[in-house]
Protein backbone atom coordinates (compact mmCIF):
# COMPACT_ATOMS: atom_id res chain seq x y z
CA UNK A 1 0.00 0.00 0.00
CA UNK A 2 1.53 3.28 -0.67
CA UNK A 3 1.53 5.30 2.30
CA UNK A 4 1.06 8.64 1.76
CA UNK A 5 0.67 10.89 4.29
CA UNK A 6 -9.01 11.99 -4.95
CA UNK A 7 -5.01 21.09 -0.60
CA UNK A 8 -7.24 20.83 -4.58
CA UNK A 9 -8.12 22.03 -1.45
CA UNK A 10 -8.89 21.31 1.49
CA UNK A 11 -10.98 20.26 3.72
CA UNK A 12 -13.28 20.00 6.34
CA UNK A 13 -16.09 12.98 4.26
CA UNK A 14 -18.43 8.17 5.52
CA UNK A 15 -20.41 3.60 7.01
CA UNK A 16 -22.46 3.29 3.98
CA UNK A 17 -24.19 6.03 3.13
CA UNK A 18 -26.78 6.28 -0.01
CA UNK A 19 -26.80 9.26 -2.40
CA UNK A 20 -27.80 11.91 -0.08
CA UNK A 21 -29.30 9.57 2.32
CA UNK A 22 -28.62 6.80 5.07
CA UNK A 23 -28.02 3.45 3.38
CA UNK A 24 -30.48 0.72 5.39
CA UNK A 25 -26.80 -1.27 6.24
CA UNK A 26 -25.62 1.18 8.22
CA UNK A 27 -28.29 2.87 9.79
CA UNK A 28 -27.51 5.96 12.30
CA UNK A 29 -24.75 7.29 10.16
CA UNK A 30 -24.78 10.30 8.57
CA UNK A 31 -22.52 11.93 5.77
CA UNK A 32 -20.59 14.75 7.02
CA UNK A 33 -20.52 15.83 3.12
CA UNK A 34 -21.93 19.32 3.71
CA UNK A 35 -24.93 19.58 1.73
CA UNK A 36 -25.86 23.51 1.33
CA UNK A 37 -28.65 24.54 -0.93
CA UNK A 38 -27.39 26.94 -3.30
CA UNK A 39 -29.92 29.33 -5.10
CA UNK A 40 -30.78 28.60 -8.45
CA UNK A 41 -29.61 31.18 -11.31
CA UNK A 42 -30.08 31.23 -14.89
CA UNK A 43 -28.07 31.74 -17.65
CA UNK A 44 -29.70 32.15 -20.88
CA UNK A 45 -32.30 29.50 -18.94
CA UNK A 46 -29.68 26.82 -17.67
CA UNK A 47 -27.86 26.13 -13.98
CA UNK A 48 -25.05 25.83 -13.43
CA UNK A 49 -23.30 23.55 -10.10
CA UNK A 50 -20.22 22.60 -8.62
CA UNK A 51 -19.37 18.83 -10.12
CA UNK A 52 -18.29 18.02 -6.85
CA UNK A 53 -20.73 19.62 -4.83
CA UNK A 54 -24.10 19.80 -6.84
CA UNK A 55 -26.15 21.48 -3.75
CA UNK A 56 -23.96 24.67 -4.68
CA UNK A 57 -25.20 26.58 -8.16
CA UNK A 58 -24.38 29.99 -9.65
CA UNK A 59 -23.01 31.85 -12.30
CA UNK A 60 -21.48 30.07 -15.29
CA UNK A 61 -18.27 31.90 -14.96
CA UNK A 62 -18.56 31.23 -10.68
CA UNK A 63 -16.70 28.85 -9.06
CA UNK A 64 -17.42 26.38 -6.05
CA UNK A 65 -17.23 28.20 -2.61
CA UNK A 66 -16.23 24.90 -0.74
CA UNK A 67 -13.67 23.90 -3.38
CA UNK A 68 -12.83 26.36 -6.24
CA UNK A 69 -13.66 24.21 -9.10
CA UNK A 70 -15.52 26.15 -11.66
CA UNK A 71 -19.42 25.76 -12.32
CA UNK A 72 -20.40 23.69 -14.76
CA UNK A 73 -24.08 23.11 -16.88
CA UNK A 74 -26.22 21.41 -14.70
CA UNK A 75 -29.91 22.00 -15.54
CA UNK A 76 -30.51 18.97 -12.77
CA UNK A 77 -28.53 21.35 -9.92
CA UNK A 78 -29.98 21.82 -6.58
CA UNK A 79 -32.74 18.90 -7.51
CA UNK A 80 -32.86 15.77 -5.58
CA UNK A 81 -31.30 12.70 -7.73
CA UNK A 82 -33.63 10.24 -9.18
CA UNK A 83 -31.86 7.72 -8.19
CA UNK A 84 -31.40 5.99 -4.66
CA UNK A 85 -28.06 4.60 -4.92
CA UNK A 86 -25.62 2.94 -2.74
CA UNK A 87 -22.31 1.15 -2.59
CA UNK A 88 -22.66 -2.25 -1.43
CA UNK A 89 -19.29 -3.21 0.44
CA UNK A 90 -17.88 -6.69 1.15
CA UNK A 91 -14.52 -8.46 1.53
CA UNK A 92 -13.47 -11.58 0.90
CA UNK A 93 -12.55 -13.04 3.56
CA UNK A 94 -14.86 -11.37 5.49
CA UNK A 95 -12.52 -10.96 8.33
CA UNK A 96 -10.02 -8.74 7.17
CA UNK A 97 -6.13 -9.44 8.91
CA UNK A 98 -3.33 -6.93 9.41
CA UNK A 99 -0.30 -8.12 6.49
CA UNK A 100 -2.63 -10.55 5.33
CA UNK A 101 -4.12 -10.68 1.53
CA UNK A 102 -8.05 -9.86 0.96
CA UNK A 103 -10.31 -8.29 -1.74
CA UNK A 104 -12.46 -5.44 -1.42
CA UNK A 105 -15.49 -5.24 -3.53
CA UNK A 106 -17.31 -1.98 -4.03
CA UNK A 107 -20.49 -2.51 -5.89
CA UNK A 108 -23.06 0.24 -6.79
CA UNK A 109 -26.91 -0.41 -6.02
CA UNK A 110 -30.35 1.01 -6.61
CA UNK A 111 -32.69 0.35 -3.80
CA UNK A 112 -35.72 -1.50 -4.92
CA UNK A 113 -33.64 -2.57 -7.70
CA UNK A 114 -30.71 -4.28 -6.69
CA UNK A 115 -30.16 -6.87 -9.35
CA UNK A 116 -29.71 -4.15 -11.97
CA UNK A 117 -25.60 -2.77 -12.75
CA UNK A 118 -25.25 0.54 -12.51
CA UNK A 119 -22.89 2.90 -14.61
CA UNK A 120 -20.87 5.14 -13.07
CA UNK A 121 -19.84 8.50 -15.12
CA UNK A 122 -15.63 8.72 -15.26
CA UNK A 123 -15.11 11.55 -12.95
CA UNK A 124 -11.15 13.14 -13.33
CA UNK A 125 -10.25 10.02 -15.15
CA UNK A 126 -12.04 7.29 -13.08
CA UNK A 127 -14.65 5.97 -11.99
CA UNK A 128 -14.46 6.00 -8.28
CA UNK A 129 -11.80 7.43 -6.28
CA UNK A 130 -11.18 5.77 -2.49
CA UNK A 131 -9.86 7.66 -0.16
CA UNK A 132 -8.25 5.33 2.76
CA UNK A 133 -7.55 6.93 6.31
CA UNK A 134 -6.72 5.08 9.63
CA UNK A 135 -9.39 6.67 12.75
CA UNK A 136 -6.72 8.56 13.76
CA UNK A 137 -5.98 10.24 10.62
CA UNK A 138 -2.28 9.03 10.90
CA UNK A 139 -2.39 7.28 7.34
CA UNK A 140 -3.93 7.80 3.95
CA UNK A 141 -4.22 6.81 0.67
CA UNK A 142 -6.23 7.82 -2.89
CA UNK A 143 -6.57 5.28 -5.00
CA UNK A 144 -8.68 3.66 -7.31
CA UNK A 145 -10.66 0.04 -7.67
CA UNK A 146 -10.86 -1.64 -10.95
CA UNK A 147 -14.08 -2.52 -12.43
CA UNK A 148 -14.92 -6.08 -13.18
CA UNK A 149 -17.42 -7.59 -15.47
CA UNK A 150 -19.57 -8.74 -12.51
CA UNK A 151 -20.58 -5.02 -11.95
CA UNK A 152 -18.38 -4.99 -8.86
CA UNK A 153 -14.87 -2.53 -8.49
CA UNK A 154 -12.03 -4.37 -6.67
CA UNK A 155 -9.46 -3.76 -4.81
CA UNK A 156 -6.36 -6.38 -3.74
CA UNK A 157 -4.81 -5.78 -0.41
CA UNK A 158 -1.79 -7.61 -0.31
CA UNK A 159 0.75 -8.71 1.86
CA UNK A 160 3.72 -5.81 3.15
CA UNK A 161 6.18 -5.43 0.41
CA UNK A 162 4.77 -6.77 -2.20
CA UNK A 163 3.62 -5.28 -5.15
CA UNK A 164 1.17 -5.28 -8.04
CA UNK A 165 1.36 -3.97 -11.14
CA UNK A 166 -1.57 -2.71 -13.67
CA UNK A 167 -1.57 -0.73 -16.65
CA UNK A 168 -0.96 2.38 -15.22
CA UNK A 169 2.66 1.20 -13.17
CA UNK A 170 3.23 -0.43 -9.89
CA UNK A 171 1.51 -0.36 -6.71
CA UNK A 172 1.54 -1.47 -3.23
CA UNK A 173 -1.60 -1.78 -1.11
CA UNK A 174 -1.68 -3.09 2.16
CA UNK A 175 -3.54 -2.53 5.71
CA UNK A 176 -0.08 -2.87 7.37
CA UNK A 177 -1.64 -1.97 10.67
CA UNK A 178 -4.31 -3.24 12.59
CA UNK A 179 -7.15 -0.56 13.87
CA UNK A 180 -9.97 0.77 12.28
CA UNK A 181 -10.24 2.45 9.03
CA UNK A 182 -12.55 4.91 7.20
CA UNK A 183 -13.27 4.65 3.54
CA UNK A 184 -14.66 7.21 1.25
CA UNK A 185 -16.20 6.20 -1.82
CA UNK A 186 -16.32 9.30 -4.55
CA UNK A 187 -18.24 8.67 -7.72
CA UNK A 188 -21.58 9.91 -9.79
CA UNK A 189 -24.02 7.39 -10.97
CA UNK A 190 -24.99 8.15 -14.59
CA UNK A 191 -28.35 10.25 -14.08
CA UNK A 192 -27.84 10.78 -10.66
CA UNK A 193 -26.11 13.77 -8.01
CA UNK A 194 -22.53 13.25 -7.23
CA UNK A 195 -22.05 11.33 -3.98
CA UNK A 196 -20.11 10.33 -1.20
CA UNK A 197 -20.15 6.82 0.70
CA UNK A 198 -18.57 6.30 4.11
CA UNK A 199 -17.64 3.31 5.01
CA UNK A 200 -15.79 1.96 8.10
CA UNK A 201 -13.62 -0.88 8.24
CA UNK A 202 -11.86 -2.85 11.05
CA UNK A 203 -8.68 -4.33 10.40
CA UNK A 204 -7.98 -7.52 13.08
CA UNK A 205 -4.81 -7.72 14.90
CA UNK A 206 -2.80 -5.59 17.28
CA UNK A 207 -3.59 -1.96 16.89
CA UNK A 208 -0.70 0.39 17.68
CA UNK A 209 -1.74 3.09 19.77
CA UNK A 210 -3.50 6.06 18.30
CA UNK A 211 -1.16 9.11 16.67
CA UNK A 212 -1.95 12.58 17.89
CA UNK A 213 -2.11 15.59 16.12
CA UNK A 214 -1.89 18.83 18.51
CA UNK A 215 0.60 21.22 16.70
CA UNK A 216 -0.16 22.81 13.72
CA UNK A 217 1.94 21.91 10.51
CA UNK A 218 1.19 23.96 7.89
CA UNK A 219 4.90 22.95 5.52
CA UNK A 220 4.69 19.35 4.07
CA UNK A 221 7.46 17.76 2.02
CA UNK A 222 7.79 14.97 -0.99
CA UNK A 223 11.51 14.32 -2.13
CA UNK A 224 12.58 17.17 -2.95
CA UNK A 225 9.37 19.02 -2.96
CA UNK A 226 8.02 20.66 -0.62
CA UNK A 227 4.70 22.74 -0.12
CA UNK A 228 3.47 25.69 2.50
CA UNK A 229 0.30 26.60 3.45
CA UNK A 230 -0.53 30.50 3.79
CA UNK A 231 -3.86 31.58 4.66
CA UNK A 232 -5.45 35.04 4.81
CA UNK A 233 -4.77 36.70 8.07
CA UNK A 234 -1.82 34.69 8.99
CA UNK A 235 -4.55 31.48 10.23
CA UNK A 236 -7.35 29.29 9.37
CA UNK A 237 -10.82 30.30 11.29
CA UNK A 238 -14.80 29.52 10.64
CA UNK A 239 -17.25 32.03 9.35
CA UNK A 240 -16.28 32.55 5.51
CA UNK A 241 -14.66 31.43 2.63
CA UNK A 242 -10.74 31.15 3.32
CA UNK A 243 -8.60 31.94 0.28
CA UNK A 244 -5.44 30.03 0.89
CA UNK A 245 -2.34 30.12 -1.03
CA UNK A 246 0.22 26.93 -1.57
CA UNK A 247 3.61 27.67 -2.48
CA UNK A 248 5.42 24.75 -4.13
CA UNK A 249 9.29 24.33 -3.88
CA UNK A 250 11.61 22.33 -5.60
CA UNK A 251 15.51 21.92 -3.35
CA UNK A 252 14.24 25.07 -1.48
CA UNK A 253 13.30 27.31 -4.97
CA UNK A 254 9.93 27.95 -5.78
CA UNK A 255 8.68 26.83 -8.60
CA UNK A 256 5.73 27.48 -10.81
CA UNK A 257 3.32 24.85 -10.07
CA UNK A 258 1.63 25.45 -13.66
CA UNK A 259 5.05 23.86 -14.82
CA UNK A 260 3.16 20.35 -13.19
CA UNK A 261 2.08 17.73 -15.11
CA UNK A 262 -1.36 16.46 -14.53
CA UNK A 263 -2.62 14.03 -12.32
CA UNK A 264 -6.41 12.55 -13.18
CA UNK A 265 -6.95 15.56 -14.93
CA UNK A 266 -5.84 18.72 -12.32
CA UNK A 267 -2.46 19.87 -11.45
CA UNK A 268 -3.59 19.07 -7.90
CA UNK A 269 -5.73 17.16 -6.05
CA UNK A 270 -6.55 17.82 -1.95
CA UNK A 271 -8.11 16.10 0.56
CA UNK A 272 -9.52 17.41 4.02
CA UNK A 273 -10.78 15.61 6.84
CA UNK A 274 -11.81 16.51 10.22
CA UNK A 275 -9.87 14.87 13.28
CA UNK A 276 -13.08 14.85 15.30
CA UNK A 277 -16.51 14.37 12.92
CA UNK A 278 -14.63 12.58 9.90
CA UNK A 279 -16.13 15.55 7.77
CA UNK A 280 -14.48 15.15 4.13
CA UNK A 281 -13.54 17.69 1.09
CA UNK A 282 -11.99 16.52 -1.92
CA UNK A 283 -10.91 19.41 -4.02
CA UNK A 284 -8.97 20.45 -7.15
CA UNK A 285 -6.98 24.36 -6.32
CA UNK A 286 -6.54 26.38 -9.35
CA UNK A 287 -2.89 27.94 -10.20
CA UNK A 288 -2.81 31.82 -10.25
CA UNK A 289 0.52 33.69 -10.57
CA UNK A 290 2.71 30.08 -9.81
CA UNK A 291 1.03 29.21 -6.46
CA UNK A 292 -2.20 27.22 -6.31
CA UNK A 293 -4.96 28.77 -4.40
CA UNK A 294 -7.42 27.66 -2.70
CA UNK A 295 -10.90 28.40 -1.53
CA UNK A 296 -12.54 26.73 1.06
CA UNK A 297 -15.17 27.57 4.00
CA UNK A 298 -14.40 25.61 7.70
CA UNK A 299 -17.89 25.11 9.60
CA UNK A 300 -16.49 24.00 12.39
CA UNK A 301 -13.09 24.95 14.46
CA UNK A 302 -10.87 22.02 15.53
CA UNK A 303 -7.96 20.30 13.96
CA UNK A 304 -7.81 19.07 10.20
CA UNK A 305 -5.97 16.41 8.28
CA UNK A 306 -4.86 17.37 4.89
CA UNK A 307 -3.07 16.33 2.05
CA UNK A 308 -2.17 17.26 -1.63
CA UNK A 309 -0.91 14.88 -4.00
CA UNK A 310 0.83 16.35 -7.59
CA UNK A 311 2.77 14.70 -9.76
CA UNK A 312 6.73 15.57 -10.78
CA UNK A 313 9.39 13.77 -12.49
CA UNK A 314 7.26 10.74 -13.11
CA UNK A 315 6.59 10.68 -9.70
CA UNK A 316 3.10 11.02 -7.52
CA UNK A 317 4.03 13.67 -4.26
CA UNK A 318 1.99 13.65 -1.53
CA UNK A 319 2.60 16.26 1.78
CA UNK A 320 0.14 16.00 4.19
CA UNK A 321 -0.76 18.81 7.02
CA UNK A 322 -2.28 19.31 9.73
CA UNK A 323 -4.64 22.24 9.93
CA UNK A 324 -5.92 24.00 13.00
CA UNK A 325 -9.01 26.15 12.88
CA UNK A 326 -10.23 28.63 15.33
CA UNK A 327 -13.34 30.54 16.08
CA UNK A 328 -12.95 33.80 13.82
CA UNK A 329 -14.19 36.75 15.54
CA UNK A 330 -16.63 39.43 14.28
CA UNK A 331 -14.13 41.72 13.32
CA UNK A 332 -12.12 38.68 11.33
CA UNK A 333 -15.03 37.73 9.47
CA UNK A 334 -15.83 41.19 8.53
CA UNK A 335 -12.24 41.74 7.36
CA UNK A 336 -12.14 38.75 5.48
CA UNK A 337 -15.46 39.05 3.40
CA UNK A 338 -14.06 42.51 2.32
CA UNK A 339 -11.14 41.79 1.13
CA UNK A 340 -13.08 39.37 -1.03
CA UNK A 341 -13.02 36.17 0.85
CA UNK A 342 -16.49 34.90 -0.20
CA UNK A 343 -16.65 34.78 -3.66
CA UNK A 344 -19.20 36.62 -5.80
CA UNK A 345 -22.67 35.34 -6.14
CA UNK A 346 -21.91 32.04 -4.27
CA UNK A 347 -23.93 31.33 -1.03
CA UNK A 348 -22.95 28.64 1.86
Amino acid sequence: MIKINYIALLFSAFTLISCGSENQNNAGEETSHHHEEGDHHHDEGHLYACPMHPEVTGKEEESCSKCGMKLEHNDNAGKPSDLSCFIEFKTSPEKVEAGKECTLFFTPKIKGKENELVPLDIEHEKKIHLIIVSEDLSYFEHIHPEYKASGDYEIKVLPKGIEYTDKKGKHETKFENAGNYILFADYKPTGGNHTVDKINLTVQGNAPAPKKFTKEKLTGSSGDYSMTLEPDGGKFITGGLMHISAVLKNKDKEMDANSLGDYLGAKAHMVVIGLDEKNYLHVHPNVEKGRFDLHTTFEKSGTYRGWIQFKADDTLHTVDFVIIVKEGTPEEIAKMKKEGGEMKGMKM
